[in-house]
């Protein structure tokens, strides 16, 4: 049944995120066991993976044995201006969207069982593109495509991608007092008339997992935010 994940495992790469929280909770609450790994891993019982380095990706694969479900909501930017962009950083950020998450499916991929999925995070930036954003723009573009190349490559592994908003997640929490601002404008040009939160792109990403017949797909979960 579609949003049933009672007995199912789920890796989720990235899981210090606000999304990947929620999703682990969620995740747990409808009967999974979710093996959480992140970069930088602070909390008890989070494993480590970097995925800039194909060793890390092995390992962690070698552990988790076989899984369900794959989410990678992991992210690094790069923003600045064009002329202003280190090469290092707009590695990692590749690294952490679309070259790490193809060496996720070339180890994860064979440990996925049958009727398992993938999932990997794109972002409303590649829809909505900005000075400032290129690499941003590019990275989440480049998931969108990635998610329907793996979907045909790895199939019946069902592989899609997420498209986020602007998500109170806790991710712009550094703006201090402006956020509030920066949120009340987002939601008077979203057609949703306001921002995303945390249980709005887990219950998507859950769908996106457990529904059998989705595959390929980019689910836009912005509030429209890409059409305002």
């Amino acid at each position: 049944m579609t949003g049933s994940m009672d007995g199912k495992k789920l890796v989720i790469i990235g899981s210090s995120s606000g999304i990947g929280r929620q999703l682990a909770a969620d995740a747990i609450a409808a009967g999974a066991t979710v093996v959480l790994a992140g970069r930088n891993p602070r909390a008890s019982g989070t494993a480590s993976v970097d995925l800039g380095d194909e060793e890390s990706i092995a390992r962690l694969a070698h552990d988790v044995g076989e899984l369900d479900y794959l989410v990678s909501v992991a992210a690094a930017h790069a923003n600045g201006p064009v002329a202003g962009l280190d090469r290092a950083a707009v590695t990692r950020a590749f690294d952490a969207k679309v070259i790490g998450p193809i060496m996720l499916a070339k180890h994860f991929g064979p440990q996925i069982r049958e009727g398992g999925a993938i999932l990997l995070f794109s972002g409303v930036a590649a829809w909505r593109p900005a000075p400032g954003r290129a690499v941003m723009a590019t990275t989440n573009g480049a998931v969108s495509f990635l998610a329907e190349a793996l979907a045909v490559e790895l199939a019946p592994i069902r592989v899609n991608a997420l498209s986020p908003g602007i998500v109170d997640s806790g991710a712009w929490d550094g703006m201090g007092e402006n956020k509030n601002d920066f949120f009340a404008a987002i939601a008077a040009a979203n057609p949703a008339r306001r921002v995303g939160s945390s249980a709005d792109i887990s219950a998507a990403a859950i769908l996106a997992l457990t529904n059998p017949f989705m595959t390929g797909t980019t689910l836009h979960v912005d509030g429209g935010g890409r059409l305002a």
